[in-house]
């Protein structure tokens, strides 16, 4: 059974750096497509970043490029989002999700995503 266990959120500074990590279980990291995502309170989930590391594919959001960091640890089946220079508009619940078929270029858009974890939440303050 695909399982995703996101956490690391928190309340943090404008400026400050975040960690989230999403614990896989039931499939390997490397096999599948994994996308972090994110619900600004009373908007639509949207893509913040994609890697298919079967194929060496990368896509970041253009609102987190050069801030943000996708990497993935096999030997713990967990993937990290680094978030460098946070800002306010960077609040939102976070969650990560795999799609069993890494595509070349990764995807980023929520509806091929089939499997969901639960979120964490990320406040920025000013």
């Amino acid at each position: 059974e695909v399982q995703l266990q996101a956490s690391g959120g928190g309340l943090v500074q404008a400026g400050d750096y975040l960690r989230l990590s999403c614990a896989a279980s039931g499939f390997s990291v490397d096999d599948y497509m994994i996308g972090w995502f994110r619900r600004v309170q009373g908007m639509e989930r949207e893509g913040v970043v994609c890697m298919s590391s079967k194929f060496g594919s990368t896509t970041y959001a253009d609102f987190v490029k050069g801030r943000f960091t996708i990497s993935t640890d096999s030997a713990k089946n967990t993937v990290y989002l680094e978030m460098n220079s946070l800002k306010p508009e960077d609040t939102a619940v976070y969650y990560c999700a795999v799609d069993q078929t890494p595509t070349q270029p990764c995807i980023i858009y929520r509806e091929y995503y089939d499997y969901w974890g639960q979120g964490t939440q990320v406040t920025v303050s000013s």
